[in-house]
């Protein structure tokens, strides 16, 4: 069996084979763009037309690109130990010792966490689908898919348009396993992110790096959770 640190190595190397092939898909998705200028023009006008007609309809201050804009970068990572990431982010880590391991099929079930943004416990008994959103979902889906190995980035939607993109690049760059969504929950933190380790069983292990302000090195704060917790769910489902 590989040892810990040998599985960091590996899911380093396997990001950034992804980051490398993301960023061979942004070149060419820019160089198809270039070559359909003029029908992305005249499918925009269609669009505009059919819009207005029609009232509109969805969109406003809300809608998924205004939460997180795809415009962002995420700054190169520099520290890859992620204490020595936290600490020079001003975040801090915290250990929960997981609750329930229930489901329930109930989502209007009212569940208290031991901590917001939540580690473990009792949760809906479909998980959440990986994705960045611009709505939150249900807390309970969340926390079954930290089970199943997701590592969730929660962030304030107060954060200032610049930094929401950010993160939105920093999903793009490797998505893996990952889920990024807002809190609307009174979150103390800025941003912050929760993972569900399985040891040691039966139920395992919550863990949490929250992150009071915002600075550039968040991003490296979340980027060494998301390969130190990853894929370490207590049911990891691929």
């Amino acid at each position: 069996m590989a040892s810990r640190k040998e599985q960091k190595e590996q899911l380093r190397r396997e990001r950034e084979e992804r980051e490398a092939l993301a960023k061979a898909a942004a070149r060419r998705r820019r160089l198809i763009g270039y070559g359909a200028g003029g029908a992305f023009v005249a499918v925009v006008v269609v669009v505009l037309v059919v819009l207005l007609a029609g009232g509109g309809g969805g969109g406003g201050s809300d809608g998924g690109a205004d939460v997180l804009p795809s415009d962002g970068e995420a700054p190169a990572q520099k520290i890859t130990d992620l204490d020595e990431a936290a600490k020079a982010a001003g975040c801090e880590l915290k250990s929960f010792k997981a609750g329930s391991r229930e489901h329930t099929r109930d989502l209007a079930e009212a569940i208290s966490y031991e901590s917001n943004p939540a580690t473990s416990g009792k949760h809906f008994e479909e998980p959440e689908q990986d994705g960045a959103f611009s709505e939150a979902p249900d807390a309970k889906k969340l926390v079954h898919a930290l089970e199943h190995g997701r590592v969730v980035i929660w962030f304030k939607k107060t954060l200032p348009k610049d930094e929401r993109a950010g993160l939105k690049a920093l999903f793009d760059e490797d998505s893996y396993q990952l889920i990024l969504t807002p809190n609307e929950t009174r979150m103390t933190y800025a941003v912050a992110a929760t993972a569900w380790n399985g040891d040691p069983q039966p139920n395992g292990t919550g863990r949490l790096l929250g992150c009071p302000r915002f600075v550039p090195q968040v991003f490296d704060a979340l980027r060494t959770f998301k390969d130190e917790h990853r894929s370490n769910g207590p049911e990891p489902v691929p």
